[in-house]
């Protein structure tokens, strides 16, 4: 029998009080525990990016964590991004810039790009590469996301708009 444990977090606003099997990650938990899957599981090692959320504001693996660890914490995910049908600025530049193909990577990087932004309001171009630089894209050849954080950066950027 596998090991379990009751667990309190914020995610996007919403309080859940759940039980999670102490050895299930994160980016499982947030998935198929609380639905949301625009938490995307890529490589499973921390190296591609897809599964980046915010840890109480930064940014972080969810596939290197496990859901236990996130007791009492504050998560965001990309579904906290956009205000019902409003897209987020960042969601909004990626679509205008071209940022995205597949769209697989695309809510690691606009994870990471939100915590860039939070730190940096307006970042140069190789404060940006430096920032995307653990997120993998197979499609774009990442300038189009360069440009698209950089445009984003002179917008709002909190989760409403």
């Amino acid at each position: 029998m596998e090991a379990t444990r009751s667990i309190h977090l914020t995610v996007n606003g919403t309080v859940y009080e759940r039980t999670a099997p102490v050895r299930m990650t994160l980016a499982d938990f947030l998935r198929e525990e609380l639905n949301l899957t625009g938490t995307h599981l890529g490589c499973e090692h921390g190296v591609c990016g897809a599964c980046t959320i915010l840890y109480n504001g930064a940014a972080v693996r969810a596939c290197l964590m496990l859901a236990v660890q996130a007791d009492g914490a504050q998560l965001m995910t990309v579904e906290g991004l956009a205000q019902g049908d409003t897209l987020h600025p960042l969601q909004q530049a990626f679509q205008e810039h071209h940022a995205l193909q597949c769209g697989f990577c695309t809510p690691g990087f606009l994870m990471t790009a939100y915590a860039l932004l939070q730190e940096t309001p307006n970042p140069s171009r190789d404060e940006v590469r430096e920032a995307i630089a653990g997120n993998i894209c197979r499609c774009t050849g990442y300038a189009p996301i360069v440009q698209a954080i950089v445009h984003a950066s002179s917008a709002p950027q909190t989760p409403e708009g």
